[in-house]
């Protein structure tokens, strides 16, 4: 989830988390074949379609995942003891290996399926290595008579060309039907773009040559129409560099993340990413990156589909290295060419690649995810299969930090209990990289008009938060989390008080953001292009605080695994800073930015965001004294938050 803008696009872009495309039902109603139903296995776009266009072939082959259900509950009582700094387990993790054994499904019940699967005339059955699924192959025909749907061709809004999906929920045999969780595989429906992209305003930026800022309040704009009586905004940051971004945090010189290895997620690998990254580390007075701190680990066809997180891939390395330049970064690149369950499961399998390790421990302590699923109303297989991924990592003692969104609300995966879910804020640093202020990020635009007026747009992006209509509150957040915060209103699932998001904080204004580098090859064998342009959102937060995590877990014994239980027992102690509301009293020169017009779009008219919207109606979300549902307990404060991780 980032903002981003380059001088060659010339416009302030949100790019979120994958699209949330999918949710359950069935579309017609129709004879119950005999077996278990698999509620929410059809995509909800494919329900909302309308009448099917066409056949997939019979011949055609498909490959199809079926996640294994393990024993859920035991490994969620070891995921809470290891994380749990009361507890006499804490931090004694298992090794992937170890955890299959001890909460995976038996090979005794694995091999069931797979004879099922075989008898069915699925072929190239294989399972993960930690039996978290078994992949098999066949014709659609085999696949409708196995799961009693029949596989048909729709057309489905945001989608060029008719997308191949089971036209109903799966039905699969009593015999094996505990044992599996969800199946995936069996649609082809991509998001809508490879990362959900918003043009809230398309507000230009043109780095230097629009009057940015290099710290908050360099350059200021006067005589604008008045908002709140003030007509002189400070211009935007045209992006703090990584010196900045690490005094802001208060990263010591010896908090470097030495032996500490950090995954991050993507889709596809970046183009000259290592050398892209030493020319911005010494462009913002960071060490010179080491070879040994960086690889890739690239997945089944890699990039040859494209390389749908380009951008992300750079925002993610570059700002994690800000706060820890000697952890070992391990980008994972999904196959971009891998378009099944709408193309998440590229995803998935970069995950368990994590997580699978080499059986002896996992590739990393924590992974960095700049993606989501969609809102709370995912299809039950999606939230089942990562709810079981994460249920893994926190048992192999794996921090999974997960965006919490770039638009109000609340998205799957960063609203499950055992996710690290990191909002957003927005933050001011002068000229000596103090801080100014920092609140919640959420910006309402203003275009300033020729005659003298404004037109409010509303909120142009937000840090995503609030309460989850799918899980209830876990106790980590009990007598924290104010109660009126925990209950999401109409489409609740679980009664009682609601898991709430997000739990930590960091920079996500586009308008306050990061310097991010690219380099994209020359065309027609020309030299290379290597571009600085500022960046936002909650995939600019969530790679700060896994960097800073990082670095705490420098020298330590153990990993900090899975945070929360840790992190809410620090709420309103001095290892948190606190993101402060915009209010009247609030000077006029912290209240709004000023992004000015690009003679290079005449179209984008010159506007002024002004920051911490506090519209509820349309947000959802507040910044308030304490927890709040855009920051979540706080933003890391430096060596402070460094010892306290550390102490446990």
């Amino acid at each position: 989830m980032r903002v981003n803008s380059r001088r060659n696009r010339t416009a302030v872009v949100v790019t979120c988390c994958l699209a949330g495309l999918f949710g359950g039902g069935i579309g017609v109603a129709q004879a119950s074949p005999p077996g278990v139903i698999m509620p929410g296995s059809v995509a909800d776009a494919v329900t909302s379609a309308g009448p099917a266009v066409g056949d997939v072939p019979p011949a055609q082959s498909l490959t199809v995942q079926l996640w294994l259900k393990g024993n859920e509950t035991a490994a969620t009582a070891f995921a809470d003891a290891v994380s749990n700094p009361k507890s006499v387990s804490f931090h004694k993790y298992l090794s992937p290996s170890a955890y299959t054994a001890k909460f995976g499904v038996s090979a005794a019940r694995a091999s069931a399926v797979s004879s099922w699967l075989s008898q069915q005339g699925f072929t190239d059955i294989k399972p993960d290595p930690q039996r978290s699924y078994i992949q098999a192959t066949a014709p659609t025909s085999t696949v409708q008579n196995a799961f009693h749907v029949q596989m048909k061709q729709f057309r489905v809004a945001g989608q060029s060309n008719p997308v191949s999906s089971n036209d109903r929920d799966i039905t699969l045999p009593a015999s094996i039907a505990g044992d599996v969780i969800g199946v995936s595989g069996l649609d082809n429906i991509r998001p809508k773009t490879a990362l959900a992209t918003v043009k809230p305003t398309a507000a230009q930026i043109r780095a230097k040559a629009d009057n940015c800022s290099n710290y908050y309040g360099q350059n200021v704009q006067t005589g604008l129409p008045a908002i709140d009586g003030n007509t002189s905004f400070p211009t935007y940051i045209c992006g703090y560099n990584g010196s900045q971004l690490r005094a802001a945090y208060g990263m010591a010189d010896a908090n470097t993340g030495t032996g500490v290895t950090v995954a991050y997620i993507e889709i596809g690998t970046p183009y000259k990413m290592f050398q892209t990254l030493t020319k911005w580390a010494a462009a913002g007075g960071l060490p010179s990156p080491k070879p040994q701190n960086y690889s890739e680990l690239s997945l089944g066809a890699g990039n040859a589909c494209g390389n749908g997180f380009d951008i992300e891939e750079q925002l993610d390395i570059e700002s994690s290295y800000a706060m820890a330049p000697d952890q070992h970064q391990l980008l994972v690149g999904a196959d971009s060419c891998n378009t099944q369950t709408g193309g998440v499961q590229g995803l998935f399998d970069a995950e368990n690649a994590v997580l699978d390790g080499d059986g002896s421990r996992p590739l990393a302590s924590a992974t960095s995810n700049s993606w989501g699923l969609g809102p709370d109303g995912v299809p039950v297989t999606l939230v089942n299969v990562m709810h079981s991924i994460l249920l893994r990592a926190a048992g192999e003692g794996v921090g999974m930090y997960f965006a919490s969104g770039d638009r109000p609300g609340v998205d799957v995966p960063s609203s499950d209990p055992y996710a690290t879910a990191v909002g957003g804020t927005t933050l001011g640093l002068d000229a000596k990289t103090n801080r100014l202020f920092e609140t919640g990020w959420s910006d309402d635009v203003h275009i300033v008009n020729g005659d003298g007026t404004y037109t409010d747009r509303g909120i142009g992006a937000a840090a995503g938060g609030g309460a989850s209509l799918l899980w209830k509150e876990p106790d980590y957040q009990r007598k924290v989390v104010p109660d009126s915060m925990t209950s999401p209103g109409a489409g609740n699932q679980s009664p009682g008080p609601s898991r709430v998001v997000p739990d930590i904080g960091a920079l996500a204004d586009p308008t306050t953001g990061m310097a991010v580098a690219t380099t994209e090859p020359g065309k027609n064998g020309g030299a290379d292009t290597y571009t600085v342009f500022p960046v936002g959102g909650t995939s600019l937060s969530t790679p700060l605080v896994a960097g800073i995590v990082a670095a705490a877990d420098q020298g330590q014994p153990a990993s900090s695994g899975f945070i929360n239980p840790l992190l809410y027992s620090l709420a309103g102690s001095s290892a948190l800073a606190d993101p402060l509301p915009i209010t009247s009293a609030t000077p006029a020169a912290y209240q709004g930015v000023y992004v000015p017009k690009n003679e290079a779009v005449p179209e984008v008219p010159p506007t002024v965001w002004t920051f911490d919207d506090q519209d509820t109606a349309s947000t959802n979300q507040v910044t308030a004294a304490g927890y709040d549902t855009m920051t979540g307990v706080g933003t890391p404060n430096g060596q402070s938050f460094i010892t306290a991780l550390r102490k446990h």
